[in-house]
Order: C-alpha cells, then structure tokens, then sequence
C-alpha cells in the first residue's frame, strides 16, 4: 500500500489535493482513501490530508504516521512543525519551493507557487498549489497523468479545469529531483 502525507495551510486545498489524487488513483484502477486531519480549523492553520492508494481494497482509517511520500505545500513548514515525521527512510518528499532543499530523503521541487501566479491560479490573494503539485506525484508515476486530467475534469468545469490540467502539465515537466538517499 502507497501512502502519501499532504501538510499545508487552511486554504491552500490541501484536502482537495488528496481528494483528486485518490480520484486519479481510481480512474488508474486502484483502490484509495483520502481524509483529512484538521487542527484549529481556520485559514492559514496547518493542515494534513492523507491518501492510502493500493490494488486491493483499503481498510485501513488511522492517520498515516509512516508515510512513503510526503508533499509539503507550504515549505515554511519545515521550520515550524514536523511534517517529515515518520517518513520511511526510502521515502520521497515533494516540496513546493522556489529553491532545491536539502533533506536526508529523496528530495524533489517543484514551484508550484510560481506556476499557480503564471496561470492566475489565485484565491483570495494565495496561489493555488494544491493541484499542481500532484502534477508531481504524476511525475513520480503515483497516478497517470491522463486520470489525473480526468479527476480535474470531474471536480472543476470551463476555464478552472483548463487551467488546472496545463498547471498539472507544467509541474510534470518541471519537477527537478534535487537530493537522493544513497544506500
């Protein structure tokens, strides 16, 4: 069973992106689970979601304490909080940042914010990266590409969807490996 860890902020879409990500794993033909785990519950709190994906059905609803992936849409987060805690000593970590970051763990980048501005992904002042960075986990060959288009399709209509498809493309492309865990 792969299973993915998601930290952000209230508003960034944190639980929207594990959402999609297991309506993509779905459309792949895998079986997942997606919740939440809410603190204060208020914009700009800190945030995680939980993605179990796997080829047989999932029973299991406790947190992921021991994740294989953890995505971090908000890097000031590594200096606030934990959110590599328990991550598999094999494990990925798919950080939005403008910068390579330096962690003892397969470490990628992508600058999600950038792309959201690029593409006026934008609410209520914050750049969307929620769905652009599972452009990323696309890239780490979590889900296709091609469902998790679909899933945008599923979830947004007209101009939104179009949008979010080409920001999930771009973070395909641009989604730069910048440390790995030599055994």
């Amino acid at each position: 069973m792969l299973e993915i860890r998601f930290h952000g902020r209230g508003g960034q879409g944190v639980v929207t992106a594990a959402n999609l990500l297991a309506i993509a794993a779905d459309l792949d033909g895998n079986w997942s689970s997606a919740f939440p785990f809410y603190g204060a519950e208020r914009r700009g709190a800190e945030i995680e979601s939980y993605c179990r994906i796997d080829s047989s059905p999932i029973r299991v609803t406790s947190p992921i304490e021991n994740p294989d992936i953890v995505v971090i849409l908000d890097p000031s987060l590594l200096k606030i909080s934990n959110p590599l805690r328990g991550l598999k000593d094999e494990g990925y970590v798919i950080i939005n940042s403008p910068s390579p970051v330096t962690l003892p763990y397969h470490t990628f980048v992508v600058n999600a914010t950038k792309i959201a501005l690029n593409l006026n992904l934008v609410k209520s002042g914050w750049p969307l990266v929620n769905i652009i960075m599972l452009g990323s986990l696309a890239r780490l060959k979590v889900v296709t590409l091609d469902s998790l288009k679909k899933a945008i399709e599923e979830e947004f209509e007209g101009k939104i969807a179009e949008l979010n498809k080409k920001a999930v493309e771009i973070a395909y492309e641009e989604l730069m490996e910048v440390s790995q865990v030599v055994t």
